[in-house]
C-alpha cells in the first residue's frame, strides 16, 4: 500500500489541505468583532468559574470584562464587590429566582468607578440567580449567573471543617 507513489503523497497533502480549509472557513464565515454602539445593549457571558464554589465570577463579551467577587457571605448577608475593566457610570443588581426581582443600585467603591460593591440578602436556594445590568460609555450591558459562586469552598478547606 505504501509502495504506490501516489497514495504516500495523498496521505501527506490531504491533512495540510484539511488545515488549509479549516482556517479559510473560519476566516471568511467567523463573525467580525465590533465596536459596542452607544444607546445598545449587549449580553455578557458568564464564564465557567460562575458555575462552581471558587468566589469569583467573571462576565464578559469581547474586551468588557466584570468580575464579580464575593467580600462576605453569612446566614442572613451577601456582600458581593465588582470590578471592571473599564469606567462605569451606573450599575444594579438582583437576586432571585423570578426575573421580576426588585434591582438594587450598586455603590462606587472608588472615584474612578472601576469598583462597585452591594450588600445583599443570602440566597436563600441554590437555584437563586444574580442579574445585573452596568452602564459604561452609554452603552447598557447585562448578563446573569447562577449564585454558586458566592461560597468559596476547596477541597482544603472542606478538610478543615471535618
Amino acid at each position: 500500500m505504501f509502495t504506490n507513489k501516489h497514495v504516500v503523497l495523498a496521505l501527506i497533502i490531504a491533512p495540510i489541505l484539511a488545515l488549509i480549509a479549516y482556517f479559510a472557513i473560519d476566516l471568511t464565515l467567523s463573525e467580525k468583532p465590533q465596536v459596542a454602539e452607544e444607546g445598545k445593549t449587549y449580553r455578557l457571558a458568564a464564564r465557567s468559574n460562575c458555575r462552581y464554589t471558587s468566589g469569583v465570577c467573571a462576565l464578559e463579551n469581547g474586551d468588557f470584562k466584570l468580575k464579580l467577587r464575593s467580600e462576605l457571605l453569612s446566614e442572613t448577608a451577601l456582600v458581593i464587590k465588582m470590578t471592571s475593566a473599564h469606567a462605569l457610570e451606573g450599575a444594579k443588581i438582583s437576586l432571585g429566582e423570578a426575573e421580576d426581582a426588585t434591582p438594587i443600585n450598586m455603590e462606587m467603591n472608588d472615584k474612578s468607578g472601576l469598583e462597585w460593591i452591594v450588600d445583599l440578602p443570602a440566597p436563600k436556594t441554590p437555584e437563586t440567580v444574580l442579574r445585573l445590568v452596568v452602564k459604561a460609555k452609554g452603552t447598557l450591558y447585562y448578563g446573569e449567573s447562577p449564585t454558586t459562586f458566592v461560597e468559596y469552598k476547596t477541597f482544603f478547606t472542606e478538610q478543615q471543617n471535618q
